[in-house]
């Protein structure tokens, strides 16, 4: 079940995330993927990614293992074509939509597929500066229930995996970017919290009412805490 979701650039600060599941959406690009140098699995069937050219994104990405990218306008009328083509530009996959790489299939892509040129290259990243003690703790905060937030996308995961003929994941290969030492370095407040709540936004949409009462109960407890810790320095 997607979310209709078009603006995933916060995956720009996510570059340890190991594993993505974006079905079933409406994302046009995959610029913002190139930044995410861990990932190993990529789940994009169901998009709305128009140019086979936009796998050039992800090149770099020598990790990258796992590419769902069917049911996209990208993959065209001819089957054989597309395969060939991902296949002569990301030659390290193993299993490509539904179905296992083969050698023969890479060595073939050599010929049949077609080689991409990059479109463009990453944009730069804006300075960053280190947190002041307070703001560490507040991102630290975020970031563990943004944390708790994810481990919610495990299940559909696991379910593709299992289709796939995958063992399941568990949380810490599913997600280790939301890591604190990942974000103690960030431009001030104002940036250290924007990150993380757009991440928590992103994600709430994925969630059923059973998900979004666990995350509220959370949340509440998440600001108790805060407040006590508030009220302690204060006196």
């Amino acid at each position: 079940r997607g979310s209709n979701l078009k603006d995933v650039s916060i995956l720009r600060e996510m570059s340890n995330i190991e594993v993505i599941t974006l079905s079933a959406n409406n994302i046009s690009s995959l610029v913002d993927f190139q930044y995410c140098q861990n990932i190993s699995e990529l789940y994009l069937r169901k998009n709305n990614i128009q140019k086979l050219a936009e796998i050039c994104y992800l090149k770099e990405l020598h990790r990258l293992r796992v590419l769902w990218l069917s049911e996209n306008p990208c993959c065209g009328a001819d089957p054989h074509k597309y395969r060939m083509t991902v296949l002569r530009n990301l030659p390290h996959l193993q299993k490509l939509d539904n179905q296992v790489v083969t050698e023969e299939e890479v060595a073939q892509a050599v010929e049949d597929g077609e080689e991409m040129v990059a479109m463009h290259s990453k944009e730069p990243m804006e300075p960053i500066r280190n947190c002041s003690r307070r703001e560490v703790s507040t991102s630290e905060s975020s970031t563990q229930m943004e944390s708790d937030v994810l481990s919610f996308r495990m299940e559909e995961t696991n379910k593709i995996r299992e289709e796939l003929g995958m063992k399941p994941l568990g949380r810490d290969k599913f997600f280790s970017s939301v890591g604190v030492k990942d974000r103690n370095s960030c431009n001030g407040t104002q940036r250290c919290t924007s990150n993380v709540l757009s991440a928590v936004l992103l994600l709430l949409k994925e969630l059923d009412g059973d998900g979004l009462e666990i995350v509220y109960r959370m949340t509440e407890q998440k600001l108790r805490i805060l407040h006590s810790k508030e009220t302690e320095q204060d006196q």
